[in-house]
């Protein structure tokens, strides 16, 4: 049986024994290479080279009844067309503009291939061979080694060029000395694979410009672009013991008594587990534009069914990004208003939420009342048209950063101050400069730590003007509450900027966008209410509109992700109120109360479920249009 160890907490020098075997022969380690690697004696053969033994369709085996086999996982995942990212490759043409020569950083992430073969200066997909076009592949992770004198980060990372037999060995918690029939390959028992501090190779992003202060004086540090990788290393998930989650344990699921190739399918099992190689995180749009281009109704150069799959592990990721809880008042008199309705957001991710590259992205709570149909009041609402509804008590989540000098936003590289970063902070993140919330948002708690939740409360005036609509019946009145936590990777605003720039990859992109009807907002969680209303402010008859508080104002949008575990259940003061439950997994236009008719997201009302309906229908246009200025 061949073993595997994953769950591995930070590495320790000297803490792994390493073994290689090729045939018979116990071999003794091979030298780590001198890090950073910039280039190989040895090239990386391809992901084709492994489809032989790696990219069998084992569902019939699987215990979860769902593909297992690492290259069908991974090929639709954005780790695998990391490099044929077209928002990434529009932003890389901002930065080169802003800065150019120190993209070199974007390719060593996103094609370690056209790096490490001395193409690091590309600055659009054109530049590069279609093998460097195949991104994050197999085996520049099965190849990665350990050095403790490079901190993670910038994609600093060291491969072994030692080959052993007939080829450098691929690296995993393998062991094939209890006399399982081995690979056709040399290996090496490695569990470096298996932490979240190889993941951080990538995961962490510092640019050259020095970070300064709200008043602009230097920090002594540079940028902090990116800072997944450091905070899970500062939250209570990094600490060894029963509560300790690495990043596979959410990225990469364990598939229980599963081997890792065609040859062991039907005869080896693993007692530990093999590993999916899902590796999805949020942006479920931009991987159906890849599927456009390259699936089917593209160039076919893809299978449909690799992408396929990753939507469809996405669907099942992302509700366990947050849990939402909502509170309110067992009943409501219209002629004052709606009070007290308190929304907690809880982070159940390793990180940030939302973590990552921070340009365009905002997570926020949409809230919506309805009363016979109709929205009464809202907050946040999202249009397909005309995007987030800005008001004074919208909240968001989202971490801006600026040029100091003169408040250039949406420009990576001249960034040097952080405006505000009021994403929500994962369970026990410590203090640290690097890692820390920006703004008045959060406090630190008792523990010295940093809180993963955030409440918001909101009351909404200008009800006095609802007509009760059934006045010869006083049970049937209802205030539906409708709150969604939401999410969105491109915001217009940015594909308009990078449409905006004069270069010919952000008009690509714009134009990409236009077509397929702009990104439409993900729902990660839902929760509705449904409260009695108990008096009205007016009588049938009455004519006027009713509107939220400061609805259509400027809101807090500088203040306003992911991980939610299943729906999370609804709090409500009273026992009279009555709750229910939903939750939506991807996309949204079903988006329900808030929408207009003219919304193909849905219409006042729909409880439709994106679970029944075909994937393939969510990217029905939505009239999104860039606006211009």
């Amino acid at each position: 049986m061949l073993a595997h160890s994953w769950r591995v907490g930070r590495s320790v020098a000297g803490a792994v024994a390493w073994s290689v075997v090729s045939g018979a022969a116990l071999l003794s380690p091979a030298t780590a290479q001198a890090a950073p690697t910039t280039s190989l004696t040895n090239p990386l053969f391809g992901p084709s080279n492994c489809e032989f033994c790696h990219l069998y369709d084992n569902a019939d085996v699987d215990s979860d009844d769902a593909p297992y086999a690492p290259l069908r996982t991974w090929q639709g995942s954005l780790m695998a067309n990391a490099a044929r990212d077209p928002v990434f490759w529009a932003g890389v043409a901002v930065a080169d503009a802003d800065a150019p020569g120190e993209t070199e950083l974007c390719i060593r992430c996103h094609s370690p291939r056209a790096f490490l073969e001395g193409n690091g200066g590309a600055t659009a997909m054109d530049d590069l061979t279609p093998a460097q076009q195949e991104g994050v592949e197999c085996m520049l992770c099965h190849r990665l080694v350990e050095d403790l004198e490079v901190e993670p980060g910038n994609a600093m990372y060291s491969l072994d060029d030692v080959v052993v037999g007939t080829n450098v060995p691929r690296r995993g918690p393998w062991d094939f000395t209890d006399g399982v029939p081995e690979p056709p390959h040399s290996w090496i028992n490695d569990p470096y694979i298996g932490t979240s501090r190889m993941c951080g190779t990538c995961h962490d992003v510092t640019t050259e410009r020095e970070r300064v202060d709200d008043a602009g004086v230097g920090l002594g540090v540079t940028f902090n672009e990116q800072r997944t990788y450091s905070e899970w290393v500062n939250s209570a998930y990094a600490v060894p013991g029963e509560d300790f989650v690495s990043c596979q344990d959410c990225h990469m699921p364990q598939v229980v008594d599963m081997p890792g190739c065609a040859q062991f399918a039907n005869f080896y099992s693993h007692a530990t587990g093999g590993r999916r190689h899902d590796l999805v995180g949020a942006n479920r749009f931009v991987v159906q534009l890849l599927q456009e281009e390259y699936g089917s109704s593209g160039t076919n150069a893809i299978a449909d069914a690799f992408f396929e799959t990753t939507l469809e592990s996405m669907g099942a990721f992302l509700p366990t990004a947050a849990s939402l809880a909502v509170d309110g008042p067992s009943d409501v008199d219209l002629s004052d208003g709606l009070a007290g309705l308190a929304v907690t957001v809880t982070n159940n991710s390793g990180h940030k939420l939302p973590s990552g590259y921070s340009e365009g992205r905002v997570m926020w709570l949409e809230v919506v009342a309805e009363y016979g149909g109709e929205v009464v009041a809202s907050s946040g609402a999202w249009d397909g048209r005309g995007g987030i509804q800005q008001d004074a008590q919208l909240r968001t989540y989202q971490a801006i950063g600026e040029d100091f000098a003169d408040g250039t936003t949406f420009h990576l590289l001249r960034n040097n101050h952080w405006v505000v970063d009021s994403r929500i902070p994962p369970l026990g993140l410590l203090p640290d400069l690097q890692t820390d919330p920006v703004g008045d948002r959060y406090t630190l708690q008792g523990d010295g730590t940093w809180p993963n939740f955030d409440q918001h409360t909101y009351a909404f005036d200008g009800l006095a003007d609802i007509v009760d609509v059934t006045p010869a019946d006083g049970t049937d009145d209802l205030l539906t509450v409708t709150v969604r936590l939401r999410y969105l990777i491109n915001t217009p605003e940015y594909i308009d900027f990078l449409g905006d720039e004069g270069l010919a990859a952000g008009a690509d992109v714009a134009t990409l966008f236009d077509l397929a009807g702009g990104a439409p907002a993900m729902t990660i969680t839902e929760q509705v209410l449904e409260i009695p209303i108990v008096g009205f402010g007016a009588v049938v008859g009455t004519t006027g509109a009713a509107s939220s508080s400061g609805a259509n104002t400027t809101g807090d949008s500088s203040t306003g992700a992911l991980s939610s575990t299943g729906p999370a259940t609804v709090d409500s003061t009273g026992g009279s109120v009555v709750t229910t439950t939903t939750s939506e997994t991807g996309v949204d236009g079903t988006g329900g109360p808030g929408q207009n008719d003219d919304d193909p997201g849905g219409c006042n009302g729909c409880r439709t479920d994106p679970r029944q309906v075909p994937w393939g229908l969510l990217m029905l246009p939505i009239l999104w249009r860039r606006r211009r200025p």
